[in-house]
């Protein structure tokens, strides 16, 4: 299950709050470096729903949600336990149009939840505005930044506008943390597997390639992925 987060909506002294023209280009770079400064896509959400609330118009909370089908929702990110309770509260539930627009339009919102049939989740916390926006989806889910605001008719044409103009950055640096990841995991992998091959040739006294081929037969025959048994090799090995 991916981790989740919460973080406080403080103030970020580089940007300013819901910026406009040449501020708000500015406020993107800004956002677009500290994005892509964190070492994972754990931290980069983490900053995505803090950036949020600075640079969209109206936004006062903000969280990040995967979406799978069926509107079955995972919070990831929030800003806090407002939006936590809000997206908990709707899981489970039958499954909204709010939630179904996002599969075939990358912007959905709630102009006033007391007025909007279904919504009673959120007019009860006190949100009255909700901005969700696609991050990434794929056949089988979406991930979605939503804004909240507690008056309605926050998220008119230009702060559904900017909204977008930042989450193209997010996303943008979303694909790159999964890959900095991934290549970190790849390199971790073959280091396991380097340890335990040269375990299994000093134990047994065997070459590189027939230790490897120990490695895989072992792996089928237990239907384990190949790094798990080549951790086990190396944790056994060093008595851990």
């Amino acid at each position: 299950m991916p981790k989740r987060f919460v973080v406080a909506a403080s103030d970020f002294t580089d940007l300013p709050r819901f910026p406009v023209g040449f501020e708000l280009a500015e406020a993107l770079t800004v956002a677009s470096q500290q994005l892509h400064e964190k070492p994972t896509r754990h931290n980069t959400l983490r900053t995505a729903v803090r950036l949020a609330v600075h640079i969209m118009p109206g936004a006062e909370h903000a969280g990040i949600s995967e979406i799978e089908r069926g509107n079955k929702l995972r919070t990831l990110a929030w800003t806090d336990e407002v939006v936590r309770a809000a997206e908990a509260r709707h899981t489970g539930r039958e499954p909204h149009g709010h939630w179904e627009r996002l599969w075939h339009d990358p912007v959905a919102r709630i102009t006033d939840s007391e007025a909007d049939e279904g919504w009673d989740v959120l007019s009860a916390l006190g949100l009255r505005s909700a901005l969700s926006l696609r991050l990434r989806a794929d056949r089988r889910r979406l991930t979605v930044l939503t804004a909240y605001a507690r008056k309605p008719g926050v998220f008119d044409e230009a702060a559904t506008h900017i909204g977008r103009l930042f989450t193209a950055h997010v996303s943008v640096a979303l694909d790159s943390a999964t890959v900095r990841e991934q290549l970190t995991e790849a390199m971790h992998t073959r280091d396991l597997i380097g340890q335990a091959t040269g375990i299994l040739m000093e134990r047994q006294g065997i070459d590189a390639t027939a230790a490897f081929e120990s490695l895989v037969r072992a792996s089928q025959r237990e239907n384990v992925k190949l790094r798990d048994i080549a951790r086990r090799i190396v944790g056994t090995h060093n008595g851990t």
